[in-house]
């Protein structure tokens, strides 16, 4: 660490637990999902003064609904913190949530910041449909209406087609490259929902969710139980006739809100907790957007390497599974990377993939992680939609 920056410190990580798409959270704004994670978070810090929040940064992938108006600050007016703690709200697609962290993270260490949350929101449920403006005043004719849900709308012209393909046609591109099959593909996705499963019966999740005010959702609610290697085979391919992709090998469509409480020495004194682990380091790298999913594989290198760490020093890894080939893809283009590491408590597949939010539960979650076993470096990194990897080294 630079002599002139200071150390950070997760001292607590929390996520909502992740609904489906027009499922249990469905009726919850996101601005009221972002307050409760973070009204949960704090307090579950009662000897945290609010008001020396620095400042609060919320990821959020959409921004185009109840969201708005700068999620973040908007989180901090809800949850009943003082009105003099400010927040900001970034996007950096799938990214977000992290972004928000690596944003937090910068600013704690540069002393801008003591104390600061940082975290992520998304209601893919709620997610209107936009209605752009006409080229002339008074159109004849019909004018269509775009979904906010996911991926690309109102192209711009100028962009090349290949990189406005969609999100499941680039992960059969990387299926093509590395020769990843419909059954490895299956096999990921069954090995996600089993994983996460045990998980929750184990209680490895208990330290991380909390619950939603007046919702009834105990746990994740996209984990099949019942699903089997039969019943994957039987869905069709989505993206391409004869393809690999399916949406039991994607990540579906969710609801979530995740945050993470991030402090400096001084910052640990006036919290009065210990931490759960110290970030080392990140990285942001970008690739053809027609290969997006392929993006935490150089990240991930330049992540480790400004860690001055290397693929046999990592205890745990978190890779957001946005699809299974895009997952295999990156384990296949990094053949020194552990592959039992991986989401080894399920992952998106069957948790759920909430797109601002996921960045930072995979960072709670490696957090939450490093602290259970004592000591180690972890990893988290993310594919993000038009061509970017983001990665975070963490340590305790």
């Amino acid at each position: 660490m630079n002599e002139y920056l200071r150390d950070v410190y997760v001292v607590d990580a929390v996520r909502t637990p992740i609904g489906r798409y027009g499922g249990a959270l469905s009726s919850v704004r996101p601005d009221d999902l972002a307050a409760g994670v973070l009204r949960g978070l704090l307090d579950r810090s009662p000897a945290l003064d609010p008001g020396l929040i620095g400042d609060v940064l919320f990821g959020n992938s959409n921004g185009a609904g109840e969201e708005n108006r700068d999620v973040a600050r908007m989180a901090v007016l809800l949850a009943g913190l003082p009105v003099t703690v400010p927040g900001a709200t970034v996007n950096r697609l799938c990214g977000s949530g992290m972004e928000a962290v690596i944003q937090a993270a910068r600013a704690v260490a540069l002393g801008d910041a003591s104390i600061a949350v940082a975290g992520g929101v998304e209601s893919m449920s709620r997610a209107p449909w936009v209605l752009p403006k006409p080229e002339r005043a008074f159109p004849a004719g019909n004018q269509q209406l775009y979904s906010t849900t996911l991926g690309w709308r109102m192209i711009n012209p100028r962009m090349p087609e290949e990189w406005t393909i969609p999100l499941g046609e680039s992960a059969e591109l990387i299926a093509d490259k590395y020769g990843i099959t419909r059954e490895a593909q299956d096999a990921f996705a069954l090995a996600s929902h089993r994983k996460a499963s045990q998980a929750w019966q184990d209680g490895a999740y208990d330290a991380e969710v909390v619950p939603v005010d007046g919702v009834d959702l105990p746990r994740d609610e996209g984990i099949r139980d019942d699903t089997s290697l039969d019943a994957l085979a039987r869905l069709k391919p989505v993206f391409r006739e004869g393809g690999t992709v399916t949406a039991g090998n994607a990540s579906p469509l969710n609801d979530g809100a995740a945050a993470l409480l991030l402090a400096d020495e001084a910052g640990l004194a006036e919290i009065g907790r210990e931490p759960l682990a110290r970030i080392r380091a990140g990285a942001v790298t970008g690739i053809e957007p027609q290969y997006f999913g392929l993006g935490p594989v150089e990240a991930i290198r330049k992540a480790l390497t400004k860690a001055g760490r290397d693929f046999g020093d990592l205890h745990t890894v978190e890779l957001n599974e946005a699809y299974a080939a895009q997952a295999l893809g990156c384990l296949a283009a990094l053949p020194d990377l552990d592959s039992g590491l991986l989401n080894t408590r399920g992952g998106a597949i069957a948790l759920g993939h909430p797109l601002g939010a996921s960045g930072a539960r995979i960072a709670g979650a490696v957090a939450h992680q490093l602290a259970e076993a004592g000591s180690g470096t972890g990893l988290a990194a993310l594919c993000i939609g038009v061509g970017q990897g983001l990665a975070l080294v963490l340590e305790r």
